[in-house]
Order: C-alpha cells, then sequence, then structure tokens
C-alpha cells in the first residue's frame, strides 16, 4: 500500500470469484446492410454470448482507498468485460475462525481497501469474493429478453430430464413387482 499526498492510500486487493450463473460477454457479429448502395456496406448487430467462469477465478485490483464495493464490482465486470447489470452481483466479506467460514455482504458504499488494512494482512481474517447477489426476490427486470428466453429453456430442459428419471424409476418398480409377481403363484 502506499499513501497519497491527500491522506488516501492506494493498494491491492484479491478478489475471489465464486459465480454460479454463467456472464454475458459482447459478441458483435458484422452482417450486411439492407440498404443498397456503392460496395459492400456492414453494420454491427448487439449479440451476447454467455459463458461460466472457471471455478476458483481469482483477480488483484488497485484501487484507492474511498473505492466503494460497488465500484469494485464494475471494475471487475469491466476486467472481464462482462456486459451483465452490476445488481446482478455483491462483494461478500469472507473470513474464517475456528475452522468455521463466514460470509457477510458489503454494502454499496463500505471501503473494502480500508477493511483489508483494518483486518491486516492474514486472508483467513478476511478475503473478498464475488458471487450472485441473492436477495432472495428475482429481479427479472435486470435480464433481457434473450437471457429470459434462455432460462425458460433451461428449466423445461430440466423439467423433461427430472419427468425422464420419475418415468425410469417408476418403470423399474414396476418390473421389480412384476417379477415378483412371476415367481409367486397363487395358492
Amino acid at each position: 500500500m502506499s499513501l497519497n499526498k491527500d491522506g488516501s492510500y492506494t493498494g491491492f486487493i484479491k478478489v475471489q470469484l465464486k459465480l454460479v450463473r454463467p456472464v454475458s460477454v459482447p459478441a458483435t457479429k458484422r452482417v450486411p446492410s439492407l440498404q443498397r448502395g456503392p460496395g459492400p456496406r456492414t453494420q454491427g448487430v448487439k449479440r451476447r454470448t454467455s459463458f461460466y467462469l472457471p471455478k476458483g477465478t481469482v483477480k488483484h485490483l488497485h484501487i484507492l482507498s474511498h473505492t466503494r464495493a460497488s465500484e469494485v464490482i464494475d471494475a471487475l465486470l469491466r476486467k472481464f468485460t462482462v456486459v451483465d447489470n452490476p445488481r446482478k452481483f455483491a462483494l461478500f466479506e469472507r473470513s474464517e475462525k475456528d475452522e468455521q467460514v463466514y460470509l457477510r455482504k458489503l454494502a454499496d458504499e463500505e471501503q473494502p481497501l480500508r477493511l483489508r488494512l483494518l483486518a491486516g494482512p492474514s486472508e483467513k481474517v478476511l478475503s473478498f469474493v464475488l458471487k450472485e447477489n441473492e436477495t432472495g426476490e428475482v429481479n427479472w427486470d435486470a435480464f433481457t429478453l434473450p437471457e429470459l428466453h434462455n432460462f425458460l429453456r433451461i428449466l423445461q430442459r430440466e423439467e423433461e430430464e427430472h419427468v425422464r428419471r420419475l418415468r425410469h424409476r417408476y418403470a423399474r418398480c414396476r418390473q421389480k413387482m412384476q417379477e415378483a409377481l412371476a415367481t409367486h403363484t397363487p395358492g
């Protein structure tokens, strides 16, 4: 950490990304324009592609002492060119005590570098984790139409797989009962 002339300081924080859902990044594709005119013309079509960040992804950020948690989230999303709404994510303070792990969601105005300085250098005492913002209530307005359609497709696949497994289980039970009935003769 280094002290600035104005009394603030700069330093690095380490943030582990523990995201369960995929993130969206821009994928611009050039398509021919429908306009007629001299020479080929193209125009950009805004598209998104989604992918899962690798497990255990860690990013070091160089920030100021007055940088807020919401600004850290924005900076992390910019570093990975994630175009999802920053409100879908939250920064958590992670600490270990007596072999127990505790997570606390940081308020938007909290200053992670100050917390890091107060806690000392041990990552067991304090580290930072970026996770999905789990408020219990899903903010569907924060999603784009393609994302919502994708969720519906995923739910449909999960439902079909669940029904397939149930049918398979009941078919096995039915087969075992029929085998048991076949081995027992009435009498």
